[in-house]
């Protein structure tokens, strides 16, 4: 007769890992708790409404025809032609679909397994401050100490700061324009100053720029890749889920020369092997897409921020307009709540749910709560409706 062994504690030292630095997501969590509590779900930053018809049927064609297997590890043929095509229309730079274009899976792969190429450990990584809450930890993953710079969402940014940012530990700077928490649309002028400092100090711009359709008030949306200098020092990251309301499709792509390049298909390869091939099927029709599809995106958010803005102001928030992206970053100063116990309330009480401001910063943000316009306008009446009703306590 044999018995089963008990399992027992290890006696090993206490397990620790770079993840030990950093906590879960407090966006997911944030989505949790609106399930939980049958909020409005205003933290996520995923549309509640259908993507175009045209990305339905080509997804489904492509399964139907049987484009079900692995695609080529760094993406599709056609869909890193049209990449190609589009960068050099849109974006005004160009890359060889063969060498410099990589599928992944997602801009969230597209970061991290480009810190991962690009990042020896020991390294510092400049992140302006606040930041989508993804990049401190790709940092500490990759290896790297994240080093925080300020940026505003009314101010352009703090040159003297910047610089003194920089020193001779310094591998890489991360740029997210339109921004994500604040909707600053970084300028050509200022894109032209980080540009100087990245060339000065040999440091490589990793740039997010998933919100480059979703802009406000006349404003241009520019690639740091684009300005000379700065070709062969610029990792561009974008992705389809913003753009085309598809942000469970998880198909993002990177775009740098071929030496970077090389060293982030060696990551991705090993890291995802590959992004979904039918979805990538699909991804190229959404790049056919006409001029007005993007006009009418614009519009169509741009109606979304005035309302979602005109709610929040009327039930006390302090908030300017964003100059791009989707997310109105507010000040709850003068409420008698910290963000966490804030974001708390108002998804138990007030059934809505916001994210924690502190979530976007290394430290401070307390006086912050981040909402997202990407839903219906039904929803977002029904979020006013909800500020409209609920007893906020005011300091």
């Amino acid at each position: 007769m044999t018995s089963t062994p008990k399992r027992g504690k290890t006696t090993r030292a206490p397990f620790a890992s770079r993840a030990d630095v950093f906590g879960e997501s407090v966006i997911r969590e944030m989505t949790r708790l609106a399930i939980r509590y049958h909020a409005v779900n205003l933290a996520q930053g995923f549309p509640d409404f259908s993507c175009p018809d045209e990305l339905k049927t080509a997804a489904c064609d492509a399964v139907n025809a049987d484009i079900n297997q692995y695609a080529i590890t760094w993406g599709a043929q056609n869909l890193r032609e049209a990449l190609a095509a589009k960068v050099s229309r849109y974006n005004h730079m160009e890359f060889d679909p063969e060498t410099e274009i990589t599928v992944t899976c997602g801009s969230t792969e597209a970061m991290m397994a480009s810190m991962l190429a690009l990042i020896t450990p020991g390294d510092e990584v400049i992140v302006p401050e606040p930041f989508y809450e993804n990049y401190g930890p790709d940092a500490v993953i990759s290896g790297a100490t994240p080093r925080f710079v300020p940026i505003s969402d009314s101010d352009p940014v703090d040159e003297d700061a910047w610089r003194d940012a920089f020193s001779a530990r310094t591998r890489a700077i991360i740029i997210n324009t339109p921004n994500n928490p604040t909707g600053k649309v970084f300028s050509l002028e200022e894109l032209r100053f980080i540009a100087d400092l990245c060339i000065d100090h040999d440091v490589i711009a990793v740039t997010d720029e998933i919100y480059e359709h979703i802009l406000y008030d006349g404003r241009k949306h520019h690639s740091i890749g684009s300005l000379p200098g700065m070709e062969d020092r610029t990792v561009t990251i974008g992705s389809f889920s913003k753009t085309y309301s598809v942000t469970g499709w998880r198909v993002g792509y990177t775009l740098a020369c071929e030496a970077l390049s090389g060293r982030i298909r060696k990551v991705h390869d090993f890291l995802t092997v590959g992004a979904p091939a039918p979805l990538q099927a699909a991804c190229t029709v959404a790049l056919s897409l006409p001029d007005s599809y993007y006009h009418g995106l614009a519009r169509l958010y741009e109606s979304k921020r005035q309302k979602l803005f005109k709610g929040l102001s009327k039930a006390g928030f302090r908030c300017r307009l964003p100059e791009g992206a989707y997310y109105i970053f507010t000040d709850i100063s003068d409420f008698g709540m910290r963000d966490k116990e804030f974001a708390r309330y108002l998804v138990e009480k007030g059934g809505i749910a916001a994210v924690p401001g502190s979530s976007f910063y290394h430290e401070g943000g307390e006086n912050r709560l981040r909402f997202t316009f990407s839903k219906k306008d039904s929803t977002l009446d029904e979020a006013c409706h909800r500020l409209r009703e609920l007893d906020i306590p005011a300091d």
